[in-house]
């Protein structure tokens, strides 16, 4: 007889540990301080509570949600009541009122990194797209004018690259930007914009919203599409080695971005310099005078160089951040999008992303005091 060697994920006592986390009791308590007047309403904790159903079973809208909390008699003694659809709709726009209070429960990524110390060592950093919740047809008619009123006004056209069976090309909707951790495959920092802006102009936030997560990382693995100067510069003001393969610009099919040569063949990596910004090479047999040579680190020649074999591992592990993308949105229900305007859509990406997250922070805790009670037997 088959058997099951993963534990069910998608379980009351998992919604009951989450809602007694303390980031989590921290949030309804800043939350429950917004309620002043008026009618009390549903509990904070359940409406929070429904939340995190939402992002843990998959589901896309909150009509399904409360379905699922009818019926299951288990989750109905967790959140202690079942609030009803308009219910949780006016509890996500209480959360976009309140989206500083949201931004703090970012606090489950602190308690990450201190579970995890190596988490954000070295990350990677892509764009996915987000489909609108909207007629993405770009003409009214076959043949026929370009569609000029969306029921998203906020969502723009942009490009998406092939993915297994879907062709690429144009797209109406968002991207998210996400640096993932190579080690872990969790987001440090994120965010949603309208396709139309090119995903190299937002790498200096992003970057910046790592450092205030407090992550420090050492190296940004990226693809080509970030390969221009403004990324590399960014990087370098962060103390991040950025690991990016070259574009075919003219400069490198004029080969300025091939080691140094001699007619002793090619010079051979020794070393960086951080307080110089340099890189050196060596002559690969000493006889030439000098034997060594430092070059300024720029596009063309970065700390690491592209030919060593610590670029190809690093490089390599830049598939996390699209393994996180395909599980943010077939798992935890990132994707399809329900809602329209940006502020909303960037809402959803919040709610979807701190629940992987808390429930991955409750895994490490349990795991720890597993090890606990082990270790005192």
């Amino acid at each position: 007889m088959a058997t099951t060697t993963v534990l069910p994920r998608r379980d009351a006592q998992q919604i009951a540990d989450l809602l007694d986390s303390a980031e989590i009791v921290s949030l309804v308590a800043k939350l429950q301080e917004t309620r002043w007047t008026g009618r009390p309403g549903y509990p904070l904790r359940a409406m929070v509570g429904m939340a995190l159903v939402k992002s843990l079973y998959g589901f896309p809208t909150w009509t399904r949600t409360v379905a699922l909390v009818r019926d299951h008699a288990a989750l109905q003694a967790v959140l202690g009541t079942t609030p009803s659809v308009y219910a949780c709709y006016r509890f996500t726009a209480k959360l976009r009122d309140n989206a500083d209070m949201v931004e703090q429960c970012i606090g489950v990524l602190g308690a990450l990194h201190d579970a995890i110390p190596e988490m954000g060592t070295n990350i990677a950093i892509d764009a996915s797209d987000l489909p609108a919740y909207a007629n993405g047809q770009r003409y009214v008619s076959k043949g026929g004018r370009e569609r000029e009123v969306y029921s998203d006004p906020d969502a723009s056209w942009g490009h998406r690259s092939a993915i297994s069976t879907r062709k690429g090309g144009g797209f109406y909707g968002y991207k998210i930007d996400a640096a993932v951790c190579t080690t872990t495959g969790l987001p440090v920092a994120w965010n949603v914009r309208t396709a139309r802006i090119h995903e190299s102009s937002t790498v200096p936030a992003l970057l910046d919203q790592i450092d205030a997560h407090g992550f420090a990382p050492l190296t940004a693995a990226l693809d080509k599409g970030y390969d221009i100067a403004p990324v590399y510069d960014a990087c370098m003001e962060h103390g991040i080695r950025p690991v990016i393969p070259l574009r075919q610009t003219p400069a490198v099919k004029a080969g300025y971005a091939d080691a140094p040569t001699c007619a002793h063949g090619t010079w051979t990596f020794a070393g960086a310099d951080t307080n110089r910004g340099a890189t050196k090479w060596r002559c690969p047999t000493g006889e030439c005078t000098p034997a060594s040579k430092w070059i300024m680190v720029d596009r063309l020649h970065p700390f690491i160089p592209r030919e060593s074999a610590r670029f190809r591992k690093l490089y390599h592990q830049r598939g996390a951040v699209e393994r996180e993308f395909g599980r943010l949105k077939h798992e935890w229900a990132m994707l399809p999008l329900r809602v329209r305007r940006i502020e909303r859509v960037r809402l959803h990406a919040d709610l979807s992303i701190l629940t992987r997250l808390a429930v991955r922070l409750d895994t490490e805790r349990g795991a720890k005091e597993t090890h606990g009670f082990a270790s005192a037997a």
